[in-house]
């Protein structure tokens, strides 16, 4: 397995992740027996940064990977979240808890679900817009102190508020939505701090919710529960304008001699030596597909045949509904 650095002084990890919330909720029914059965077969492929969060399930995700984590936890580079409270009856309902005691105690029960002593990186999940940042980065640089966590990350974070948090303990990673048709990071200056900080980007969905991989053609193709039945990109006409760009995919990765999951792929890892993508799955199959697009080499030629497809005005809707569009950037 290739590997890359978080920032050019980060740590080394490989250089495709692994996002479990799948394996977990949000995407409808999962299998646990198959899940752990992907986990285990991505230790072996050497897909060894995985992401979790509290959030997911809630809690289930953590639980799960602790059970993978049993007995190999030092062949893992464990990254997960706080910072997201949630009512499962009600998904779309979300509270933002950024203060030092929430920290305190949120790290005290994913290091109990993940079974370990230590998390590798530690992001706060969304900004509390009811506590300064600097404030939940003082009490997260606290659990460094104590070797409870080792790097210190943020997700869904401006550029401003990265700047800040960086002034008063180094940042390791920037987690934020980033592929083909979610390019915001290059347009509010995200991804241009990060290379400026030395700060790593670990861009999620890089498969655009899986949209990308051309699987998902109309909402029944979704289970009943899955949470994308909501996203603004898959409503009515936003769906059949966003399904010619997924055919463009498709069409360009035929003439690679690749999917479109490893093309999307390559496209996230060809903008910079510092961005380590983390497309999840909950199938071994899939994780060797997503692994191919390591050798799959992008031209000049490529690169610009995909971003005329893929202008700003290209993508219709937004990727989150309103309320989910307020939390980030912030």
């Amino acid at each position: 397995m290739k590997t890359r650095t978080l920032g050019p002084n980060g740590p080394a990890v490989s250089a495709i992740g692994l996002g479990c919330m799948g394996m977990s909720a949000f995407y409808g029914a999962s299998d646990e027996g198959e899940a752990l059965a992907t986990l285990d077969h991505a230790i072996g492929r050497g897909v060894t940064f995985w992401d979790t969060a509290e959030m997911y399930g809630p809690h289930t995700n953590e639980l799960l990977l602790g059970q993978a984590l049993k007995g190999r936890r030092d062949h893992v580079f464990v990254a997960t979240k706080f910072g997201i409270h949630y009512d499962p009856e009600r998904p779309l309902d979300r509270a933002i808890d950024g203060r030092p005691e929430n920290v305190r105690a949120s790290v005290e029960g994913s290091l109990k679900r993940l079974g370990t002593d230590h998390i590798d990186l530690y992001y706060q999940h969304r900004m509390d817009p009811d506590v300064p940042v600097e404030d939940t980065i003082g009490a997260m640089a606290e659990l460094v102190q104590q070797g409870k966590v080792r790097y210190l990350g943020l997700s869904e974070a401006s550029a401003n508020t990265l700047r800040r948090a960086h002034r008063v303990h180094p940042i390791t990673a920037l987690q934020s939505e980033y592929s083909l048709w979610s390019r915001d990071p290059e347009r509010d200056g995200t991804l241009a701090a990060c290379a400026e900080l030395g700060v790593g980007f670990v861009p999620y969905s890089p498969l655009g919710r899986g949209f990308l991989t051309g699987a998902i053609r109309k909402l029944d193709d979704l289970a009943v529960d899955d949470f994308r039945r909501q996203m603004p990109r898959l409503q009515g006409d936003n769906l059949d304008r966003n399904l010619a760009l997924a055919d463009e995919v498709k069409v360009i990765a035929s003439d690679k001699g690749c999917t479109p999951s490893q093309l999307a792929i390559a496209w996230v890892l060809a903008q910079g030596e510092h961005i380590v993508p983390i497309p999840g799955t909950r199938r071994s199959k899939y994780l060797d597909e997503n692994i191919g697009a390591l050798d799959v080499a992008l031209t000049a030629s490529d690169l610009e045949r995909l971003d005329a497809i893929f202008t700003p005005a290209a993508v219709a809707g937004q990727r989150y509904n309103a309320t989910g569009m307020a939390l980030v950037n912030r």
